[in-house]
């Protein structure tokens, strides 16, 4: 069906799905309707690998990415433990519904166990319903400390 592999970024392969996938993600609705920028094509592949935080993970079909999770390590303060954050996910269209997210978020759990992390963390858009859908079911939620106070938000301050 299909193969889920820890990326290797030194890999031209590995280093070029994850351009392909990032620009397929980039282009989509979810992913903000734009293309990456040039800087972010040419020096993505080698940031991230230049980073003991960042884990990248492909799902392959017959040689061909269809899949990736990009994951970044963080810190709870509150439990003093590290977490891990889900920073991008992408399926391609012609494969969703067929457990690829399921199995590459199957893959950064592991990652989160071996690092000893205290939870996994992510991002999604409200609109995202299939995403909001698989990631539910994968048994993310909402995030409150408590229920009178509401559920946690994700914002930015662009520099």
């Amino acid at each position: 069906m299909f193969e889920i592999v820890r990326a290797d970024l030194n890999n031209h392969i590995h280093a070029e799905a994850l351009i392909h996938l990032m620009r397929e993600y980039a282009l989509d609705p979810m992913g903000g309707g734009k293309d990456l920028s040039a800087f972010a094509i040419d020096n993505l592949a080698s940031f991230l690998n230049n980073r003991n935080d960042a884990h990248v993970i492909f799902a392959f079909h017959n040689n061909e990415a269809i899949g990736l999770v990009t994951c970044m390590e963080g810190f709870s303060t509150f439990a003093c433990k590290p977490l891990l954050n889900i920073h991008d996910a992408i399926v391609k269209t012609a494969y969703r519904g067929q457990r690829v997210l399921k199995t590459l978020l199957l893959e950064a759990e592991k990652i989160a166990i071996e690092k000893g992390c205290c939870k996994m963390t992510l991002e999604v858009l409200e609109g995202n319903i299939p995403a909001r859908s698989a990631y539910v079911k994968f048994g993310f939620h909402g995030y409150e400390l408590d229920p009178k106070m509401g559920k946690a938000q994700f914002w930015e301050k662009r520099l």
